[in-house]
């Protein structure tokens, strides 16, 4: 399997406009085929100093291989995604993985 996990920081956290629009561009996300499993989320409730809570949004995206997931990257959902909302962020990260 090969996991993509994105986290998104907002450049203006407090507008609520703002987050609205990348929130709804991340769930657009959700619509592109194929994919195992999907995970929108924000920050849990958790103090522990090994948790990062400072981001905004984050997915999670679970694909049978790497193949379909550089399907997904160049995929016309995910390129009008980054075109209407890279303005939105100031920091994107990726962590992709794969199964041992």
């Amino acid at each position: 399997m090969f996991i993509h996990h994105v986290y998104f920081w907002l450049k203006n956290p407090e507008n609520n406009e703002e987050s609205a629009t990348l929130l709804k561009g991340i769930r657009s996300l959700a619509e592109i085929e194929p994919k195992i499993s999907v995970n929108i989320g924000i920050p849990a409730d958790t103090n522990r100093g090994v948790i990062d809570t400072s981001y905004s949004f984050s997915m999670l995206l679970i694909f049978q291989n790497l193949k379909e997931q550089e399907s997904y990257q160049i995929h016309p959902i995910h390129l009008k995604f980054v075109e209407d909302c890279a303005t939105l962020w100031s920091k994107v990260v990726v962590y992709d993985s794969i199964d041992i």
